[in-house]
């Protein structure tokens, strides 16, 4: 079993900045490709963002393309979010897991973007 660990959710300014974390467990980690996906009350959690098991290749939904960086160190088993430029419709709770998702989900970092 996969355990995921989000980290470095909290409150910022519109506009401001903010970096996220997954620390994942299991040797796998390395060879699965990874995501960040997100989800507020009442909606269903959407993807964000996916890199390739080597950090080769990185897909972003539409809604966050040229603000949102993702990143890994295979080193580290972990994941990374970078999020600028962000938005009041960016607040979420954001949670990391494998793509396509496996059935484990952690239980997320909250981001709060004021307006």
């Amino acid at each position: 079993q996969v355990q995921l660990v989000e980290s470095g959710g909290g409150l910022v300014q519109a506009g401001g900045s903010l970096g996220l974390s997954c620390a994942a467990s299991g040797r796998a980690f390395s060879r699965a490709a990874m995501g960040w996906f997100r989800q507020t009350p009442g909606k269903e959690r959407e993807f964000v963002a996916a890199i390739s098991w080597n950090g080769a290749n990185t897909l972003y939904a539409d809604s966050v393309k040229g603000r949102f960086l993702i990143s890994r160190d295979n080193a580290k088993n972990t994941v990374y979010l970078q999020m600028n430029s962000l938005k009041s419709e960016d607040t979420a709770v954001y949670y990391c897991n494998k793509v396509p998702p496996g059935p484990y989900w952690g239980e997320g970092t909250l981001v709060t973007v004021s307006s």
